[in-house]
């Protein structure tokens, strides 16, 4: 979940020690350091991946609110997200979002803002349409943080991403509202696996009872 608007043109200086590279286009200077990191991230998830996000939600005083485990099943741009009673699943047309709870799917074509940190996988492989990147410094254990800023409006002001600079691989994304809040997704249980396409589309007649609004 847009174009480039990055028109920082000062070298940024890490707290390793080094400079974060820039390239300048006519859409502006593109952070070649935070570039080459993310790339290297969504590689990591090519194919068909599945994975687990613990989220935790922190209120302003740094309180946590709400903590949810998320399995995840990717394979570009189809996913199935499980969280607790609800259920989505997307076959990159369609989204289905079922309630169990309510017994109900609501069924909606598929946008562009349906990348959001929820699905991190196709974050990472489109986050140059709606973000700008910005590589902040690599920690002693080899972990780079990266900063993504959005280019329209929204209700935070920035994603932070951990990632092993090494291999390339995803550890950790906060979210950081405007209002001091603070949502956390740290990824565990990585692995590739095999996936058939009834796995990212809502069997309606597996879930006999299911009232189905369709959108479209």
């Amino acid at each position: 979940m847009k174009r480039l608007l990055l028109l920082a043109i000062a070298v940024i200086f890490s707290a390793t020690g080094a400079f974060a590279q820039l390239t300048h286009t006519a859409k502006g200077a593109v952070d070649e350091t935070a570039k080459a990191i993310l790339k290297k991230a969504s590689a990591k998830m090519s194919g068909t991946v599945s994975f687990s996000v613990t989220v935790v939600n922190y209120d302003s005083n740094k309180k946590e609110t709400f903590r949810q485990k998320v399995e995840i099943l990717y394979n570009a741009p189809r996913y199935r997200v499980k969280a607790g009673s609800m259920e989505i699943y997307c076959d990159g047309k369609a989204v289905w979002q079922y309630n169990q709870p309510n017994k109900e799917v609501v069924v909606s074509p598929m946008t562009d803002s349906d990348d959001d940190i929820t699905n991190p996988a196709r974050l990472l492989a489109n986050y140059d349409k709606s973000f700008r990147a910005k590589y902040i410094r690599e920690e002693n254990d080899g972990t780079a943080i990266i900063d993504l800023q959005p280019n329209k409006a929204r209700s935070y002001h920035k994603i932070r991403l951990f990632i092993n600079a090494k291999t390339g691989m995803l550890k950790k994304l906060e979210q950081h509202n405007f209002d001091s809040s603070r949502g956390e997704y740290t990824l565990s249980n990585f692995k590739n696996t095999k996936a058939a396409d009834s796995d990212f589309t809502f069997n309606t007649k597996a879930h006999p009872g299911v009232e189905v609004v369709d959108m479209r």
